[in-house]
């Protein structure tokens, strides 16, 4: 046994299951595909002032929960704990803005990092998709990107979740909520770092999911009755196109969630089967992030999906994807001869597009045999002597165990005939 094993809060991705996880990979961004967003890949660390200023520095992610890293004895990078900071980031550095598209429309897909104690459905390194839609003020942006994100869920079966949707005003109208929620928050029995964290960012203290905070936070006021004009129409008509396009969602006036850029539309996606750690996606806009980085005022919105969370979710509803087999064709060989000649009709098939494997090592005929079965393949190839003085190999049906001989110049043609 190995004296080694995958660090704390991770997990080594494997088959079987790896099949499903690309397959949700591949079905939470095929909307994306579909509607204009061009895909984007960012480095897995950069500069860790990126995150304190665009998550903020209020935030569990930034305060507790980044991997820094030490570069000649220096403190200044960190992994990526999320995926809007570094898209606007290599947005502005590349001066896509600049392009006259607006607004930039973005996906991608990779790992990201937050030290935070190991749970089901929360790990130190986890999987996401994401999207962000930069440069561009518009409702129809924000229920856009919502609806994609519905039409992603659905695709892999999953109905088992609610949309929670909120609006966080803007630099209008929020600064009036901040002072009317901070005096009520310094009238409630609150830690030290609570208030440190009230102090810097007084809507953080209505995401805090202990018990005790949110009984003190009845009676809070809310943000809904402090919107402005501007924002409530901005709302509204977000809302009326979501129900437009037939997507439920519920209204939750404390929903903040974790990241300090976030301005009018926020909202995440539930899930009723994962406990605790139920929010399988989420986002909203963030009108000032791109200001916030050094660059010019780019109104913006975006969100991300968790894999690993989607996995769970499906789990939880014995969702099962129709995944085909990795291999269709599987070769066994009867002899060192044989061997040779098929590794030549294998090498083709594959070239032909016909998923094909090969017995390696194997010693009986038995044992290659089970092989194939284990392999999932849908037909065996046999060969021996007898048959490579014919020209022909056996083709065995694995469901069926029908066996016929196949000529060797035919064997591709004959395949594909059979929809390979």
């Amino acid at each position: 046994m190995s004296t080694f094993s995958a660090p704390k809060g991770t997990y080594d991705l494997l088959p079987p299951s790896s099949a499903t996880y690309l397959a949700i990979r591949e079905r939470l961004s095929a909307p994306l595909r579909r509607s204009g967003y061009g895909y984007i890949e960012t480095p897995v660390f950069e500069d860790i002032k990126l995150f304190s200023r665009g998550v903020g520095e209020s935030t569990d992610i930034v305060s507790k929960e980044m991997f820094s890293l030490t570069k000649r004895g220096k403190e200044d990078l960190a992994l990526r704990p999320e995926g809007t900071a570094s898209v606007v980031r290599a947005t502005l550095q590349a001066n896509l803005h600049k392009l006259g598209n607006l607004p930039v429309k973005l996906w991608y897909s990779g790992s990201f990092y937050r030290y935070e104690r190991p749970q089901a459905g929360r790990y130190r390194q986890f999987a996401q998709i994401g999207a962000e839609a930069i440069g561009a003020e518009d409702p129809a942006l924000d229920a856009e990107l919502i609806i994609l994100a519905d039409d992603a869920f659905r695709s892999l079966g999953l109905s088992d979740y609610r949309l929670l949707v909120n609006s966080l005003g803007d630099k209008e109208c929020r600064p009036v909520y901040r002072a009317a929620l901070v005096d009520f928050l310094a009238g409630l029995d609150l830690d030290e770092e609570t208030r440190r964290r009230a102090e810097i960012n007084p809507l953080r203290v209505l995401d805090d999911k202990r018990q005790s905070v949110q009984d003190q936070l009845v009676g809070a006021p809310m943000l809904r009755d402090y919107l402005c004009e501007a924002c409530k129409a901005y709302d509204e008509q977000v809302r009326a196109l979501l129900t437009g396009a037939g997507v439920a969602f519920v209204d939750d006036p404390k929903l903040v969630r974790g990241l300090d850029y976030y301005t009018r539309t926020t909202f995440e996606f539930v899930h009723g089967g994962l406990g605790a750690q139920s929010a399988i996606g989420g986002g909203g806009r963030y009108d000032g992030l791109s200001e916030m980085l050094g660059g010019p005022a780019l109104p913006s919105v975006g969100w991300g999906l968790g894999v690993d969370r989607t996995f769970l979710a499906m789990e939880a509803e014995g969702i099962v994807l129709d995944l085909p087999a990795t291999t269709s064709v599987y070769a066994v060989a009867l002899g060192e001869e044989a061997k040779n000649v098929l590794f030549g009709k294998v090498t083709e098939l594959r070239r032909a597009g016909i998923a094909t494997d090969l017995a390696f090592g194997v010693k009986t005929i038995k044992n290659a045999m089970k092989s194939a079965d284990r392999s999932g393949a849908r037909f065996a190839l046999v060969a021996g002597d007898r048959d490579l003085a014919a020209g022909v190999v056996q083709l065995k049906d694995l469901t069926t165990g029908e066996q016929i001989p196949v000529e060797l110049e035919a064997l591709v043609t004959t395949l594909k005939e059979k929809q390979l």
